[in-house]
């Protein structure tokens, strides 16, 4: 991700997720994080370095409602389909049927529906809990 220099990513936490280089290898991608932009790039570069691994270094949105979430979900969302259109000029597959999957084993925690969307003081103490841990080493 290239950033100008006074872009506001530059002081959001960011993230690395490592995968597969080769798409027939079957293992979870591994995500670490949070860090400095600059740490995260760093880290990023040394540990593909010798491995045939895939980094994605990425900022780390902290979102503290639904509907920032879903903001976000929409523009990155937008932003791929006028890539896709620009690299190809076939229609994009928008009538996918979420519902039409049902039967599939997924793993679910709970069945009965989503739990309420904490609000946005829950989640930025949650930011404050998160953070003390990190600086604690636990």
């Amino acid at each position: 991700m290239e950033l100008a220099a006074d872009a506001p990513q530059h002081d959001l936490p960011w993230i690395i997720t490592f995968g597969p280089l080769d798409e027939d290898e079957d293992w979870e991608p591994v995500v670490c994080g949070p860090y400095e932009r600059p740490h995260a790039l760093a880290l990023a570069q040394h540990v593909v370095a010798d491995a045939d691994l895939m980094a994605v270094v990425e900022p780390l949105l902290p979102a503290t409602s639904v509907d920032q979430i879903k903001e976000q979900i929409g523009t990155a969302q937008r932003e791929a389909a006028e890539e896709a259109a620009l690299e190809s000029d076939d229609a994009l597959d928008t009538d996918y049927d979420w519902e039409d999957h049902e039967g599939h084993d997924h793993d679910h925690d709970d069945d009965h529906g989503p739990a309420h969307a904490p609000s946005a003081e829950e989640i930025k103490a949650a930011f404050a809990r998160i953070s003390a841990r990190l600086t604690q080493g636990v």
